[in-house]
C-alpha cells in the first residue's frame, strides 16, 4: 500500500518538465553553434551575439523556473514567449537576407520550448495560443513565407497542442487513480477499525445486554440501552467514520492525498455520511453511498442540521416505538437525503395550523435551511403510513451554503 502512495505522489508529468529543462539547455547549445558556424553571414554580428549572449543567462536563471508546475508561473510564461519572439523579430536585423531565404532564425529550435512550457503548465489550449504567436511571428519574420515555413510552423502548432492535450489526460488519469487509492485506503482503514472495536467494546456491550435481559428488573433497562449503543456503534464502523480522503490537485508533485474531516472549516469540505451516521441506532436505520458525499462544509453541516430536526419531528409525533431510516443519495448535480419513519402520519392541514399558531419547527429548521442552500424540502405523509421528507442540495450551493447558522 505504501508503494502505491508513494506512485500517486510522484506526478507522471514530472518527467515532462525535467525533459524540458534538458530540451532548453541542449536547444541554446544548438541555436549558439548555428550561430558561431553562420558567422560570416551576419550583416550585423553585434546583434546576433548580444542576443544569444542575452538568452545563454535568461536560459540559465530560469532553468529553476520550468522545474516544475508550481514555479513555472504565468508571469514567467509571458516574459519567456516574449524571449521568444523578440529573437525571430531580431532575426532580419541581424541578417538582411533572412527573410529570402529559410535559413534558422535566432533563437531557432529554442522557440519551441517556450511553447511546450505553455503546454505543460496550461495543456492544449495554452499551447495553441502560444504556438500561435509564434507562428505569427515567424511569418512576419520572413515577409513571404514560404512553404518550408508554413510547414514548420503547423509542426510546432500539432506537437505543442497534442503534447498538451497529453498533459491533460495525465493529469485526469493521476486523480482517477488518487481517487481510486484513497477508496481502497478508506475500506482498508474501515475493516481494521471493525476488527478491533469489534474484539473489544462490540462484545462488551453484547455481555452487557445480554446480563441485563437475564437479570431484569433495572439490569434489563441497562441492557436495553447497552444494545442500543450496540447498534448505534456498529452503524457508525460501517459507515466509515475515518477521515475521508481527497485528491490535491496543489504542488509541483502531482496530486497528492489529503484528509477531509467531517469537522472541516467552513471554506472546506467534509464527508455528509460522516455527519449523519451519528443519528444511526436502534430506532434510526442508516443507509449510505459506498462512496464519500462530499460538500462544502456549510451545506453538509446545514442539511445535516435539517435531517435532525426531521428525526426531533419523528421522534416528538410518531411515537417513541416509530422506525426511521436515512437515505443518502449522491446523484451528478445534486445530494437527496430521504427521512422516512412508519409513524401514523400528519393529518392534512396539520402543519398549516401549526405554523398559524407559531410553531415552525418545519417552515424554519427544514425548510428555511433547504431555501437558504438553493435546495428543496418535500414533506409527504399518508395517515397511518407514515411520514416521508426529501431533501434535495445542489452539489453547488447558493451564498448562504458555505455558513452555518
Amino acid at each position: 500500500m505504501a508503494a502505491r502512495e508513494r506512485a500517486v505522489r510522484m506526478s507522471v508529468e514530472q518527467p515532462l518538465w525535467r525533459a524540458l529543462t534538458a530540451y532548453r539547455v541542449l536547444t541554446l547549445v544548438y541555436a549558439a553553434l548555428l550561430a558561431g558556424f553562420g558567422r560570416d553571414k551576419y550583416e550585423r554580428l553585434w546583434v546576433a551575439v548580444a542576443f544569444l549572449a542575452f538568452l545563454t543567462l535568461w536560459t540559465v536563471v530560469t532553468l529553476p523556473r520550468v522545474a516544475g508546475a508550481a514555479s513555472c508561473t504565468k508571469r514567467f510564461l509571458g516574459l519567456d514567449l516574449v524571449v521568444a519572439l523578440a529573437g525571430i523579430l531580431l532575426t532580419p536585423l541581424a541578417d538582411a537576407d533572412a527573410q529570402h531565404m529559410d535559413g534558422p532564425t535566432l533563437p531557432s529550435i529554442w522557440t519551441a520550448g517556450s511553447v511546450l512550457a505553455f503546454a505543460l503548465k496550461g495543456g492544449w489550449r495554452w499551447a495553441a495560443f502560444a504556438s500561435t504567436l509564434v507562428a505569427g511571428a515567424n511569418i512576419i519574420e520572413r515577409g513571404e513565407p514560404s512553404e518550408d515555413t508554413f510547414h514548420n510552423v503547423l509542426l510546432v502548432w500539432v506537437a505543442s497542442i497534442a503534447i498538451g492535450y497529453v498533459v491533460e489526460v495525465a493529469r485526469a488519469s493521476e486523480r482517477t487513480l488518487a481517487r481510486a487509492l484513497e477508496i481502497e485506503a478508506a475500506t482498508r482503514e474501515r475493516e481494521r477499525l471493525a476488527r478491533d472495536i469489534h474484539d473489544s467494546v462490540l462484545q462488551v456491550l453484547a455481555m452487557v445486554q445480554r446480563r441485563g435481559t437475564a437479570m431484569g428488573g433495572e439490569a434489563a433497562e441497562l441492557g436495553r440501552l447497552a444494545g442500543e449503543q450496540e447498534v448505534a456503534l456498529r452503524t457508525l464502523v460501517s459507515s466509515g467514520l475515518v477521515p475521508t480522503t481527497r485528491v490535491s490537485e496543489e504542488g509541483a508533485e502531482g496530486a497528492a492525498v489529503r484528509a477531509v474531516d467531517a469537522d472541516a472549516p467552513e471554506d472546506g469540505e467534509c464527508d455528509l455520511r460522516a455527519l449523519l451516521a451519528r443519528h444511526a441506532g436502534s430506532r434510526v436505520t442508516f443507509a449510505e453511498p459506498g462512496a464519500p458525499v462530499v460538500l462544502a462544509a456549510g451545506a453538509a453541516r446545514e442539511l445535516a442540521a435539517a435531517v435532525s430536526a426531521a428525526l426531533d419531528n419523528v421522534r416528538a409525533h410518531a411515537g417513541p416505538d416509530a422506525q426511521a431510516w436515512i437515505l443518502v443519495e449522491d446523484e451528478p448535480d445534486e445530494v437527496i437525503v430521504t427521512v422516512r419513519d412508519d409513524g401514523p402520519g400528519i393529518p392534512e392541514g396539520r402543519l398549516d395550523q401549526a405554523e398559524g399558531e407559531g410553531r415552525l419547527g418545519v417552515a424554519l429548521s427544514i425548510r428555511g435551511r433547504l431555501r437558504d442552500l438553493g435546495g428543496t424540502a418535500e414533506l409527504i405523509s399518508v395517515p397511518g403510513q407514515g411520514a416521508e421528507v426529501e431533501l434535495k442540495v445542489p452539489k453547488v450551493s447558493r451564498g448562504k451554503a458555505g455558513k452555518a447558522r
